[in-house]
Order: structure tokens, then C-alpha cells, then sequence
């Protein structure tokens, strides 16, 4: 009987098989003829697929009552293919970007460039591959229109400036939103010495697949009251079906400073300051001086002659690697990769070390459900010097007279140097910064019909930062047996999304794609810190070999966000394009009575190319033209700004409490509306292609610390209050300029203005000036104030400063505190720019990006005492052996006098002009030839040679028109002052990129 049934079994298999299937077969390759390795093949409409082989081919066993097959490829555009009586096939897929149909992330979903109505920047792993950096945002730069990214100074640890389209706010956030694979990224400086770091470090430029920057507030309103800033949406590599791909990437670099500046050296120092205390009848006091900084040295026959620079500055080095292997079948993709950064900064003592894994999979559990897994883990120790502000960092040794020798006779550091001698902080100290980030997200989808999927996203992001730092005895400022500080800080987010998808098309001038769900995103911080002194030896380092603890800290903050979001796409006739959006964001942040908000937007496309009076146009290959308009929030304000607080108080060792800030249940969102005009156009088939976009965006609702009556019990309440304007215009220009096939040339070029304005302001608009800056009304944000430098007397050497403002007849005086201060310049630029060539024959590849920035100007808050003439005994810059030494002298260096206070105030003689054209990075790479490479087993193998920030063409006089001081936890670098600011690296590196 088993037998039967066997037999039986086996006829109807054999039947069902002859009489319900088929199989093709055929080959995929690219426009060039080129096979495409493990291209997908499914039967559409169903899981059944297979997956091309190593020469593009492929063979699949179908239904008799299939239709069609859908190709995709990463990349490529996808095709449906009918059989029409056909079995075998040659199918070519086109690339992607050559057809304006490469796939855009636009927050729950995807779109392609052509119907996109918002307007996005999308960077891809090519853009960004081959920069010799340790962050991934400095890959960024000058690559995406309208978006300005800085790195503060040339530290490895140094904070990250991004502005999406300028300044949003004044007083709240001004960084975007950082999106992973869909998780909102922890983006908080946890640094404990006064200077930022970057918290987005512990990502590795490696493991990125693409960037796309959501510009407008159409793209962004799906983001709500997190999206004024715009939002970076970065999505990690994935997996391909096809065969397992091994890919290795190894490289190793110097670095050097990009710019350093001349300091006068031991023969001008003591002709400066000899005459400047004649100048001054203090003669006796600087001969008394030079004694004791020569440390016994000879040193009217200039016995010593340092250059502090070499002290503070070194040859730095960076290594990388990387390592991952990906792969897949219809069902199961994977992707698994580490790497590894070292890089040795070029000051001394700045260092970093990342070590860094992912591992991403997905599954196909059956044709109805997929689900996966996205995680990523990373370890960076940074060693850090002090900030910007303190004598011990290295870059304030340049204030150190030449005449002084570094060390000692027998190593030590010397200890009578002018100022503290920063060795003695390098030698007997140390401060080290550990970052452990966790970031994953486990996600599902099922398809519900062909029209209808649900997808459930669970998304975590853990941080976890700790800083230790033990100074001893002999460190400067320590007047104890050493001291220490230890805190760590831990930061929670996860982020739970459900949301359904509906996509359908309807006969064949229709479409329409829905999005609707619901997000819950909780996050948690837990802070504590220990201060201690006192310890047996310098060996002992940790709190616990302190005599005394002197101070702790401990703290417990947290927010969430309820939101609930939709968003509809509609095409028709291919050409016509509506999309509309909302999101409502409930956040524990805000007010009681104003604790929800609510953020639409709505835009419209046109392809007028599709139109009959243009389609067969021998001028336009394609034309659109796109409006949007909606409405955004920025919630970066804290975590209780409309709270009542109470803060813990002792009196007489009893325990109380006491309010720390009165509440405003009535504080909201600060909102910005934006408007986008855009038009995008392609020439000679594409060919030549570009877009032009005009924005608008003001910010209602400004959140201030409005000062309050002295009878009410506090000095100031948070309430909104206040609009700033931004406009601007951005214009890209793509062009293929040459296209054969041994030879390619390719052009990209961006260019973008913006200017900000304050429309209104607290207290009727009152002007809020705060150091050597002001906030005024129709001035832009954070303006430079400062009386007017008017030069040098020729009769007498003083320094002359203008009375009055602009006009005829200005009055001068050489006294500053009878001048006018005026609104002197914008710390941010009005243009930015960018222009990437690519350049290809045979094997070889040549690409380089040039950027610049021009309308910024830059306060240089240690010119005073860098470039005083004698004022001080610091060192001063080579300028000032022009000064003013007899009448009739015409300069503009005042006469050298010490302790004169002779043009020493701040003034605009410290502010220049910070325009600027770098050339940010260049590559030169090989690719072996496909017949050597075979025979021993490889796929491919590139050489190349790199270099960053290898030029810069400014007239700024400082080390770097890029850097900006640390101090203060960035908020200077944000009012464009810089103070002993480190430039950037310039570095060269050489690597091999394998693939097996």
C-alpha cells in the first residue's frame, strides 16, 4: 500500500509539473554589457525567485499561468519583463541615477528622484568612501547643497557644527535629526571639560550605505516637532542575493597641520619687548623678566630660541580597516562588517581609537512575512587635551616666549615659563573619554494583500560614556597631592513604530501610496560625577585612593513623545504629483495646556517634459517644477524648560528644597514655516542636469529666558517669544562631460545663499548684546558688535578708534570707551559651495571636491594678546614688526608699548573676513583588470591615494578659517570666535580595497 501511494505521488508530482510549470532562463547585465552578480529574479506578485550567477544568468521554474518577472539590482532601476510566448532572456537594467529613478529615503517608506516633490540631498557610499576622516559628517562637506558641516577645530574629538539651510533657532537646538535605519539617534555632548565632542564618533563612515538630508519641510514634516532642523536619514549596508561577497579595506595616512602661524622668534621677541618697555620706562622690569623666563640661558646672545609651535604641534597618523561579508538568496540577505580607526592627532597628546562591528539580516518567512535584524556596536577612546580657554591646552604654548627652553636639562618639563607650561599637563596628567554605543532595530513586515503591508519597528539606541582624569601634583594649578574626576553618563532611547502601507495602482494613470501609524519614543539619562584630591603617589589615580572626596553629582532626567503621523502620495498620467502630510507630537517637554502639536505640509510636482508641447523638445530632456509648504518644530530645548523645579538645599545640614525655576504651562514649540520653489531640469539626455530651489522659512514662537520682577521670587521665565526669517537659494549643475567607453567625466557642482534676519525680539524688541555679539531686530543672528578700529595715529603711534558711524566726516579717538560699537559682521556665511569632478579611463579613477564659504567673518578673541604690540609679554605674530616707531609712520600696528593697553581693547581690529576655498579632498585609485584578478580568486582590487584639506586659498591671517574656539561647550564657536583654535589636519593616505 506505501508503495502505491508512493507511485501515486509521484505521477502526480511528475504531472503537475509537466502540466502547471515551466521554466526560463536568460542572462542580466548592465548598459555597458557588464554581467550583474546576483541580480534578483522573482515571479511577480509572488516569493518564488532566484538569483543571477557569478556571469549574470539565471534559470527559474514558473507557473504556466505567470506573467511576468520583476529584475531588480541594487542601484538599478527595476524592470518588469513579460514573457509573451518568450523562455529565454536578455535583459539589461539602466542605472539608476542615469534615470533619475534612484531610490530616495524619505522617513517610512522610499520614493525615486523623479517623482520626489520635496526637495532632498542624497549622498551615497561612493560620495562619501575614501575621505581620511574619523566622522562620518565631515565626508559630508561640500557635497550637499545648502548644508553647511564644521568641524569647531583640528582636535580628533572635536564637536560637529551642521546647518540644514542656516539658522533655525536662536536660543533652542540648531543640529538636525540624526535617523538610523529609522532609530533617532542620541545626538548629546556628554563632555565634561568645556569642550563638545562629536557623539556621532561611534558611527563608522564604513558601514554607511547612503546619507539622505531631508531640506524641506515638506520631506521633514513626517518628523514633526523634530524636523525645523532637518533631518539626515543615514541607512547602513545591506545585504544582496547572490553569492557571499568578502570585501577587506586597509589604509594608513600622515597628517599635518593645514596652517600654522609665524610667531617672532627670540631676536625680534626681545627687540619687541625691549622697546616696548622703554616705551614704557619698565626696562629694568623686562630684562628681570627675560632672566627668569631663559631659565638660567644666555639670552642676550639667543642661548634659546623655541618654537612653540613644534612643542605644541606633530606629525599625526591615522590607520584604518575594515572588513565585511555580505551575501544572500531570494529568501535571506545578510550583512556583517567591523572596523577599526586609529588616529594620532596632530596636537600632542589628542588621540582616538574606535573599534566598531554590525550585523544586519534579513528574512523572508514566507511570501506574506519578512522580518530582520539591524545592530551596530562600537567602543571609541579618546585621549583629550584641555579646552580652548585653559592654559594647559597645547596650542596655548604659542603665548610662551621664545626665550624659554620646553624642558629642562635633565626631561622635565620647565615649570617658569610666562604661562604654565602646557608639558607639565602632557607629562603628569592625563584625560580619557570612552563612548560605548548600542544601536539596533528589530522590525517586521507583513503583507496583508498585494495593495496593504503592516510594518512594526522596535528601535534602540544606548549610550554609554564615561571620562576619567587624574591630574598630579605637579601639575599647574594643583596645590594638592593630585586630583581626580570620574563621571559617567548613560542615555536610553528606544523608539517603538507601527505604521500601514498602502500602494496601489489603478488601471495605468493612477497611483497611490498612503502612510499611516503611531510612534512612541521614550528616553532616559542617568548622570553621576566625583570629584576628589588628594592621593598617596601620582601611581594612584582612581577615586578610590583619594583622602577626599570634594564634590559628587547625580542625576536622573528623562522625556517622550507620542505621535501619530500620515502621509499621501498621488500620481497620475506619471506626470502629475500631489503629496500631503501630518504629524501630531505629543512631548513631555512642553507646557501642560500646549503639550501637543500639530505639523502639516503638502506638496505639488510637475513634469512638464511629459507634456505633448514638450516631449519630443530637442532642448529639454526633463523638466519638473515642484512647490511645498508646511510646518516643523524644534523640541531641542531641554528637558524641562516649562517646569516647575525644585532643587535640594542644606541649611545647617538639614534638608530642604527650594525652587530652581518657575513653570509656563503655556510654553510650545517653537514653529517654523517654510516655503520651497523648485525646478529641475536635464539637457542633451540628461546629460546636463541640475535643480534651482528658492526657500523660506521663519520661526515663530522663539523660546527666551524672559527676566521677571524682583518681587516675583525668580529672575527670569521660559515663555515664546520672538521670529526669525531665513531665505535662500540653492542651484546644482550635474554634468556628464564626457562619455566613452574608456573614458568618463563627470561634474557636480552646488552652490547655495542663505540670510538669516531677526524679525522680533523680547522686552519690544530690545537688542540683546552679549559679549561681542548682539541679536537685534532686522540683523542676523548672533551679529558682531564691536567699536570700529580707524588704525594708527602717524603722529604719535595710538591706537584710533571711530566715534560715530557710517558717514562723512567720522570723528576718531584713542580712547575705546568713546566709541560706538556697530553691527560689524555675521559669523555665518551667506554663500556656500561645492564642486566634485570624477574623472575615469581604463583603470584608473581621478576625483577631487574643492569648498568654500564666503560673507562669514571670524573674531579672533586672543588677537589682543597674540598681536597686542607688547601690550602683554605673550609672544606676538610676525604683523607686528610693522608697528609704528616715529612719526609719520603709516601702519596699522600701534607703537609697542608695555602695559600700555595701546589698541588692546576688542574692537574690529580683531575681526576679519573668514572666506575661504579648500580643497577638501582628492583620490587617485587603480583597479586591476579583471584578467588578473581571476586566476587568483578575486573580484576586484583598488589602490588609491588620498588627501584632505591639501590646500586652502584665504586672506584670514589666523591658523584656520574653518576653526572656531571650544570653550564654553561650543557656544563660542556658534558666535564665530576663535581662541587658540587648532586648524584642521591636512593628511595624505594610502589603502587597497579587496573584494572576494
Amino acid at each position: 500500500m506505501k508503495k502505491l501511494s508512493l507511485v501515486f505521488g509521484l505521477v502526480l508530482f511528475v504531472l503537475g509539473t509537466s502540466l502547471g510549470q515551466r521554466t526560463i532562463s536568460g542572462k542580466v547585465s548592465d548598459s555597458d554589457g557588464e554581467a550583474l552578480i546576483g541580480a534578483t529574479i522573482l515571479e511577480t506578485g509572488t516569493a518564488n525567485g532566484t538569483v543571477t550567477d557569478i556571469d549574470g544568468n539565471f534559470s527559474l521554474v514558473i507557473s504556466d499561468d505567470s506573467e511576468s518577472i520583476t529584475v531588480s539590482y541594487t542601484g538599478f532601476t527595476t524592470q518588469e519583463v513579460s514573457f509573451n510566448g518568450q523562455t529565454v532572456f536578455s535583459i539589461t537594467l539602466e542605472d539608476a541615477s542615469q534615470t533619475l529613478d534612484e531610490v530616495i529615503i524619505i522617513g517610512y517608506g522610499t520614493s525615486s528622484k523623479r517623482n520626489l516633490t520635496d526637495n532632498v540631498a542624497k549622498l551615497t557610499s561612493e560620495d562619501i568612501a575614501d575621505v581620511p576622516i574619523s566622522n562620518f559628517q565631515g565626508t559630508m562637506s561640500g557635497k550637499a547643497p545648502g548644508v553647511r558641516v564644521t568641524q569647531i577645530n583640528g582636535k580628533v574629538d572635536a564637536g560637529i557644527n551642521i546647518q540644514v539651510r542656516g539658522i533655525a533657532s536662536i536660543s533652542a537646538g540648531s543640529d538636525p535629526l540624526y535617523v538610523l535605519d529609522g532609530m533617532p539617534l542620541i545626538n548629546q555632548n556628554e563632555s565634561g571639560n568645556g569642550a563638545p565632542t562629536n557623539p556621532l564618533l561611534s558611527l563608522s563612515p564604513s558601514e554607511i550605505e547612503s546619507i539622505d538630508i531631508l531640506k524641506d519641510a515638506s520631506s521633514a514634516a513626517i518628523y514633526g516637532a523634530r524636523g525645523a532642523n532637518g533631518v539626515v536619514l543615514i541607512t547602513t549596508k545591506r545585504g544582496k542575493a547572490g553569492k557571499a561577497k568578502v570585501s577587506l579595506n586597509l589604509s594608513t595616512g600622515v597628517s599635518s597641520p593645514t596652517n600654522t602661524v609665524e610667531w617672532l622668534n627670540a631676536d625680534e621677541y626681545i627687540e619687541l619687548f625691549t622697546e616696548a618697555a622703554i616705551n614704557s620706562d619698565e626696562l629694568s622690569y623686562i630684562e628681570g623678566l627675560f632672566d627668569g623666563l631663559s631659565n638660567g640661558t644666555d639670552w642676550r646672545n639667543r642661548e634659546v630660541d623655541t618654537d612653540w609651535n613644534e612643542i605644541a604641534f606633530r606629525d599625526g597618523s591615522q590607520q584604518d580597516a575594515d572588513f565585511s561579508i555580505s551575501g544572500g538568496d531570494a529568501k535571506t540577505v545578510y550583512y556583517f562588517g567591523g572596523a577599526f580607526n586609529q588616529t594620532e592627532g596632530i596636537i600632542v597628546g589628542n588621540n582616538l581609537e574606535r573599534l566598531s562591528g554590525r550585523v544586519n539580516i534579513k528574512h523572508n518567512f514566507s511570501p506574506k512575512f519578512a522580518a530582520g535584524l539591524n545592530l551596530g556596536m562600537s567602543r571609541t577612546t579618546i585621549d583629550r587635551v584641555s579646552n580652548d580657554n585653559q592654559f594647559t591646552t597645547p596650542l596655548q604654548a604659542i603665548a610662551q616666549a621664545p626665550i624659554s627652553p620646553p624642558r629642562n636639562a635633565d626631561g622635565t618639563p620647565f615649570s617658569g615659563t610666562l604661562y604654565p607650561n602646557f608639558l607639565l599637563e602632557q607629562d603628569y596628567a592625563n584625560y580619557t573619554t570612552v563612548l560605548r554605543r548600542v544601536t539596533g532595530k528589530a522590525f517586521g513586515e507583513l503583507k496583508i494583500f498585494d495593495f496593504l503591508k503592516f510594518n512594526s519597528d522596535f528601535g534602540y539606541d544606548l549610550s554609554y560614556q564615561t571620562e576619567d582624569q587624574f591630574r598630579g601634583s605637579l601639575t599647574p594649578f594643583n596645590s594638592t597631592n593630585g586630583e581626580a574626576y570620574t563621571s559617567n553618563a548613560t542615555s536610553e532611547n528606544y523608539v517603538f513604530s507601527n505604521y500601514l502601507t498602502f500602494e496601489k495602482e489603478f488601471n495605468t494613470t493612477s497611483y497611490l501610496n498612503v502612510v499611516v501609524g503611531l510612534e512612541f519614543n521614550n528616553s532616559e539619562r542617568v548622570f553621576t560625577s566625583i570629584d576628589a584630591i588628594e592621593f598617596p603617589s601620582d601611581d594612584f589615580q582612581t577615586i578610590s585612593s583619594a583622602a577626599e572626596v570634594t564634590a559628587g553629582v547625580g542625576t536622573l532626567t528623562a522625556y517622550n513623545f507620542l505621535s501619530y503621523f500620515a502621509r499621501a502620495t498621488y500620481t497620475f498620467n506619471d506626470r502629475y504629483f500631489i503629496k500631503a502630510s501630518i504629524r501630531r507630537d505629543g512631548s513631555s517637554r512642553f507646557g501642560s495646556n500646549n503639550r501637543f502639536g500639530t505639523f502639516p505640509a503638502g506638496s505639488i510636482g510637475w513634469i512638464i517634459s511629459e507634456e505633448n508641447f514638450l516631449k519630443n523638445s530637442n532642448l529639454f530632456s526633463f523638466l519638473k517644477a515642484r512647490i511645498s509648504y508646511g510646518e516643523l518644530g524644534n523640541s531641542e530645548i531641554g528637558n524641562f524648560p516649562s517646569r516647575f523645579l525644585f532643587g535640594g538645599v542644606s541649611y545647617n545640614k538639614i534638608p530642604g528644597i527650594a525652587p530652581t525655576q518657575p513653570g509656563n504651562n503655556d510654553l510650545t514649540w517653537e514653529k517654523s514655516k517654510q516655503l520651497d520653489i523648485g525646478l529641475e531640469f536635464g539637457f542633451a539626455k540628461n546629460r546636463i542636469s541640475g535643480e534651482i530651489d528658492y526657500y523660506n522659512k521663519e520661526t515663530d514662537g522663539l523660546i527666551f529666558s524672559v527676566p521677571l520682577p524682583g518681587s516675583s521670587g525668580a529672575a527670569s521665565i521660559n515663555q515664546n517669544i520672538g521670529v526669525l526669517e531665513s531665505q535662500g537659494v540653492e542651484i546644482v549643475l550635474k554634468t556628464d562631460n564626457v562619455q566613452t567607453n574608456d573614458f568618463t567625466w563627470n561634474t557636480n557642482f552646488n552652490i547655495s545663499y542663505n540670510q538669516n534676519e531677526i524679525k522680533s525680539l523680547p522686552n519690544s524688541s530690545a537688542d540683546i548684546i552679549f559679549s561681542r555679539n548682539i541679536n537685534r531686530v532686522g540683523e542676523a543672528v548672533s551679529s558682531f558688535y564691536l567699536p570700529e578700529y580707524a588704525g594708527v595715529d602717524p603722529d604719535n603711534g595710538d591706537a584710533l578708534y571711530y566715534i560715530n558711524g557710517e558717514g562723512t566726516g567720522r570723528q576718531t579717538t584713542n580712547s575705546i570707551g568713546e566709541a560706538e560699537r556697530i553691527v560689524a559682521g555675521n559669523p555665518n556665511p551667506e554663500w556656500i559651495a561645492g564642486l566634485t569632478n570624477s574623472i575615469s579611463f581604463k583603470g584608473f579613477d581621478f576625483s577631487f571636491t574643492f569648498m568654500g564659504e564666503w560673507g562669514a567673518s571670524i573674531y579672533n578673541a586672543g588677537g589682543r594678546f597674540q598681536s597686542a604690540n607688547g601690550n602683554f609679554e605673550d609672544n606676538q605674530t610676525k604683523d607686528q614688526l610693522t608697528r609704528w616707531q616715529n612719526p609719520g609712520d603709516i601702519t596699522q600696528v600701534p607703537q609697542a608699548r608695555l602695559f600700555g593697553f595701546n589698541g588692546y581693547g576688542h574692537s574690529t581690529r580683531w575681526l576679519e573676513d573668514a572666506d575661504f576655498i579648500r580643497l577638501r579632498n582628492v583620490t587617485l585609485s587603480y583597479n586591476l583588470p579583471a584578467r588578473v584578478l581571476q586566476p587568483i580568486g578575486l573580484s576586484s582590487l583598488r589602490v588609491y591615494l588620498t588627501g584632505l584639506n591639501l590646500l586652502t586659498f584665504t586672506d584670514y591671517m589666523g591658523y584656520d578659517p574653518e576653526s572656531r574656539s571650544d570653550s564654553g561647550s561650543g557656544v563660542n564657536a556658534a558666535r564665530g570666535q576663535a581662541f587658540y583654535s587648532a586648524p584642521a589636519p591636512r593628511t595624505i593616505s594610502f589603502g587597497v580595497n579587496v573584494t572576494f
